[in-house]
Parts: C-alpha cells; sequence; structure tokens
C-alpha cells in the first residue's frame, strides 16, 4: 500500500514539474514571440523607400514571418523580406505584399486624396509624423485608407475626403480608432 502510494505521489510530483517546465517553455515563447513581433515592426518602418501610399502588415509564427500589404515599388516588397529575414529568431519569411500595377491615373488619385486628407485641418498633423499613420493605398481607381487614427471623428473625416476626390471609383476605410467613443 505504502508502495503504491509512493508510486502515485510521485506520479503526480513528475507531472507537476513537466507542467511547470511547459508553463515556463510557453512564457518564454511568448516573450520571445513579443520581441520578435517589435523588431518585425520596427524593420518594416524603417524602410526608406516604405511611404504614405505603402501598406505593410505582418504575422509572426513561432520562427515563420508572413508578410502582407500593398506597395508601389518591388523594392519596397524585397527590402522588407530581407530585412525581417535578417532578424534573430526568423528562419523562413513568407512573403505575401503585393506589388500594385502601374497607373498614371492611380498616381495622380494618391496625390490628390493625400492632399484632400492631410489637407483637412483636423487631420495635418497626421502628415508630419515620421511615418504617417494613415497609408493610402489606391489600386484601379479603389482607394483603401489603413492605419490608426486618434478619434472616430478622424476616420470619418479621412473617408469623407477621400470619397471626394474625383476619378475615385470607390473607398474602404479601414482605418482603426485609438479612442472609443465617450457616451
Amino acid at each position: 500500500m505504502k508502495r503504491s502510494l509512493r508510486l502515485l505521489l510521485s506520479a503526480v510530483l513528475s507531472l507537476g514539474l513537466a507542467g511547470a517546465a511547459f508553463g515556463s517553455s510557453a512564457s518564454d515563447n511568448g516573450r520571445l514571440d513579443q520581441r520578435l513581433n517589435k523588431e518585425v515592426r520596427h524593420a518594416l518602418v524603417m524602410i526608406p523607400q516604405f511611404g504614405v501610399f505603402d501598406n505593410l502588415s505582418y504575422r509572426v509564427d513561432g520562427s515563420t514571418v508572413t508578410l502582407y500589404g500593398q506597395v508601389r515599388d518591388a523594392i519596397v516588397k524585397d527590402v522588407a523580406q530581407s530585412s525581417v529575414k535578417r532578424l534573430e529568431g526568423v528562419e523562413r519569411v513568407d512573403n505575401r505584399i503585393e506589388v500594385l500595377p502601374a497607373s498614371f491615373n492611380d498616381d495622380r488619385i494618391r496625390a490628390q486624396v493625400a492632399r484632400a486628407v492631410f489637407g483637412d485641418p483636423r487631420l495635418s498633423s497626421y502628415a508630419s509624423q515620421p511615418v504617417p499613420p494613415i497609408h493610402i493605398v489606391v489600386k484601379n481607381g479603389h482607394v483603401d485608407l489603413v492605419g490608426m487614427v486618434r478619434t472616430q471623428a478622424d476616420k470619418d473625416s479621412a473617408f469623407i475626403r477621400a470619397n471626394g476626390v474625383p476619378g475615385v471609383f470607390k473607398v474602404n476605410n479601414n482605418l482603426q480608432v485609438e479612442q472609443p467613443a465617450k457616451g
């Protein structure tokens, strides 16, 4: 009876230690993922050619980083991949960034939407930041507003201003709001 009790306690103790080791391993993985997320974000925003007319996003899954978004220049796509691939802990980069087609009409729309959005006194402060938090992606006359704004009113203003540009077929307002509405 005592031997059975000792074996049972030994098994429970072993499982408890294994669970604790697994828990600390999961915690370590969480910290590594968090560190890698910060480093990937930093690597992407530091690309010299990355601008207001490009959109980059990513997902970290262990040692694999998947890149998403749309860029005007293939150089940005290539630099994004090579910058992320150099990071410690990254073993694989799945580059799903779309290079937008060259179009004089889309270039005109980009410039006009940028003037309309950042020309609004409410939104002008967003343009003065090193990496503007509002990105304007234009493809075949369709505009996507992507990024982060402070308030719902800023989000609505950007949409209204972009929608008023001649030649724009449709505006998708994918801006995220930092501060939820009070009420």
